[in-house]
Parts: structure tokens; C-alpha cells; sequence
């Protein structure tokens, strides 16, 4: 077999595995874990249950697929904080920018994540447990750092990250509920543009930062 073949192979197997997880996101985010079945995701892409079993062999499986390419994602977002050389506002910023883009490129994987937190985490504990929790009290540092060097006002950092959490992921697992009351099918971009400027705002004044005018922020972005 050539190395070309090869690769080709290997290429091949990489789409087929990212089209499946693709639509297990979307199943997991219906219907939840104990809805969601094996013959329903093969199905949908277009495969019989058997070929989806030889890529991944349990629902269990497939799902840990799923979650942890949710988290990586996120992971590689939320890295954005843990840099304490950086100006706080300009850090902060860019935090929840990259967390609100998170909820509007990948709305079904954030709920997929969030469904199995708000169940306890029976099946992801331990992954979240030696992922996350190290990256935050990392960024529970760089806080703790700018307050120690008086660049923002002292802060319960960790409570600070859960209302960040709160008020941007809201905008993927809460997204239907908002969509109604702003009276429209689904959000649009100039929501999230609009959360942005609150949250931010929100977050620099809770750190004594002064907010950056919206002249300014737009001639910035």
C-alpha cells in the first residue's frame, strides 16, 4: 500500500468520524444522553448502525467523543485569560468575546456539555475534574496577581469566572428562550455583539476598570 493511499485512508476516516460526531452533537443536544441511541445518529448520517460502530463502538464512546471536542474547544478559549503580562481590560475583553463566539459557532455542543453538568456529570466527571479545574485556578492566579499588584480591585476571582460562565454560555443553552423574548426565530449576530458590550461592562466595573466608549470599542474590533 502506498503512502499516498495511506493518507488518503486516513483522511477519508478523519470525514467520516467528523460527519458522525457532527450529527451525535445534534442527537445529544435533543434528546440527552439516556434519548439519545446509537441507530438514531447512524441514521441520520446516513450510515447503517454497524458501519457507525466500527468508528465508534459504544454510545458511551460517542459520546466522550463529542464532549471532548467540546472541551477542547473551550479549553483552547479559555487559555485566552492565563496571560497576567497583559493589560487586565484588554484580557477581560477578549475572554468573554471568545466565550460568546463560542456560544454562537457551537450552540448544540454547549448544551451537550451543560446537560451533563447539570445531571451531575455522571459520565464526564473525572475529564472535567483534571481538565478544567487546573486551567481555572490558573486563571484564578493571573486574578489574584493583578489584584496583588493593584492593576483591579480585589475580587472573589473564582465567583467573578462562574458569573462570566453564566452570563455567556447562557447565550447557547438559554438561546430559544431569549430568541422569544426578543421576539424573533433564533438570535442574530448584533445580539451577541449587544451581550458583549453588557457583559464586558459588566465585568470591568466589577473590577474597577473603566469600560472602553463604544466609539472606541468599534474602532478597536
Amino acid at each position: 500500500m502506498t503512502i499516498t493511499r495511506i493518507k488518503r485512508q486516513a483522511l477519508n476516516r478523519d470525514k467520516l468520524e467528523a460527519d458522525i460526531v457532527a450529527e451525535a452533537v445534534r442527537v445529544f443536544a435533543e434528546r440527552g444522553y439516556e434519548g439519545a441511541s446509537i441507530a438514531t445518529v447512524a441514521d441520520n448520517a446516513g450510515l447503517s448502525k454497524q458501519n457507525l460502530m466500527y468508528y465508534f463502538p459504544t454510545k458511551q464512546a460517542l459520546y466522550q467523543r463529542v464532549l471532548d471536542d467540546v472541551l477542547d474547544e473551550w479549553l483552547t478559549r479559555m487559555d485566552l485569560l492565563a496571560d497576567p503580562t497583559q493589560e487586565p481590560g484588554d484580557m477581560l475583553r477578549a475572554y468573554v468575546q471568545a466565550k460568546l463566539r463560542f456560544s454562537r459557532e457551537h450552540p448544540l455542543g454547549s448544551r451537550v456539555y451543560a446537560m451533563e453538568v447539570i445531571s451531575g456529570a455522571p459520565l464526564y466527571g473525572e475529564q472535567i475534574r483534571n481538565r478544567v479545574v487546573p486551567l481555572v485556578r490558573k486563571d484564578i492566579e493571573v486574578f489574584e496577581r493583578w489584584i496583588a499588584e493593584g492593576r483591579i480591585a480585589p475580587v472573589n476571582a473564582t465567583h467573578l469566572l462562574f458569573a462570566i460562565w453564566a452570563m455567556t454560555q447562557s447565550y447557547a443553552d438559554f438561546s430559544a428562550q431569549m430568541a422569544l423574548v426578543l421576539n424573533r426565530k433564533q438570535l442574530v449576530r448584533k445580539d451577541f455583539d449587544d451581550a458583549e458590550q453588557m457583559i464586558v461592562d459588566m465585568v470591568l466595573c466589577a473590577v474597577a476598570i473603566k469600560p472602553t466608549p463604544p466609539g472606541d470599542r468599534n474602532a478597536s474590533d
